[in-house]
Parts: structure tokens; sequence; C-alpha cells
């Protein structure tokens, strides 16, 4: 029984949580040719002040990396 494990930041609603399993979900079986009923995949949410990047809490990693001109998500 294959088990997927993806830890993520808080914030995505509850239909992207549902696409992510289906998707993983998918891939599991297509890659190891087992059945959808054997795949488990667990989401861990965290808090952002439980996360870090480059040795700073992601929200301000994400405001120095804004300010600096560069878009995007980590």
């Amino acid at each position: 029984m294959p088990i997927v494990t993806i830890h993520m930041l808080k914030g995505r609603d509850k239909e992207k949580r549902k696409e992510l399993i289906k998707n993983v979900t998918a891939a599991v079986t297509k890659t190891l040719d087992v059945a959808e009923e054997s795949v488990r995949v667990i989401l861990n949410e965290m808090e952002n002040e439980n996360f870090g990047v480059a040795g700073l809490p992601i929200m301000e990693y994400r405001s120095k990396k804004t300010g600096a001109g560069e878009k995007g998500k980590s």
C-alpha cells in the first residue's frame, strides 16, 4: 500500500486539496501499477510561522523576494 505524505503551507481551499489528492493518486497508480484503493495520501498543512526559507520565516522571505522584483510563491 503506497502512502504519500505531502507537507505544505495552509491556505489552499478544499477543492485544490481534493484535486491534489486525485492527481497524486493517479500518478501513483500509473507509476506503480496499483489499484486506487491501495493508495493513501496524507496532507500535512502547517502555519506560515512554522516554515522558513534561507534562514527567514516564509512570509519575510516572500516579501524580501517580492521587494527585489521577483514574483511567485515558495
